[in-house]
């Protein structure tokens, strides 16, 4: 039986900045930008998340998309949606806001209960605009 890939969508809402207190103000606002604001700045996420399988022979599902919206919405929507990613997650206590480190930290979260339902992360895609997105291979890229 051939391989398949699944992927499903979800949203949240949450505010960041990016900074590094170690660098001065001005460093950070020449690396950083708008984005090292001091009161903060937020995004519309959507996440999409890639798991890859075997169809059951069952149901014909590599993983029931009802299993994945709920590991999704408990594991990352009620962890970030409306939350200050800086101060208020406990998974990204110490580490610098940016999305390419949130996609690393969200596979963390999410991957062994997708295995514990029967499938295999393959990929997230984390967008926070319409032209900014990072997608993440778990350590497995593509190419």
């Amino acid at each position: 039986m051939k391989t398949v890939y699944i992927t499903r969508r979800e949203h949240f809402n949450a505010a960041h900045k990016l900074w590094r207190p170690d660098w001065s103000e001005e460093k950070n606002d020449e690396v950083f930008g708008k984005c090292s604001n001091k009161n903060w700045h937020g995004h519309n996420f959507y996440i999409f998340v890639t798991v890859k399988g075997k169809p059951s022979d069952d149901t014909g599902f590599v993983i029931n998309l009802k299993d994945l919206s709920k590991i999704m919405k408990e594991h990352v929507v009620e962890a970030l949606d409306h939350k200050n990613l800086n101060l208020d997650v406990p998974f990204m206590a110490g580490i610098l806001a940016s999305t390419e480190n949130l996609a690393i930290k969200i596979w963390e979260q999410i991957e062994e209960p997708i295995k514990e339902a029967g499938g295999e992360l393959v990929k997230i895609k984390l967008e926070e605009t319409e032209n900014n997105y990072v997608e993440y291979f778990g350590g497995n890229e593509p190419f």
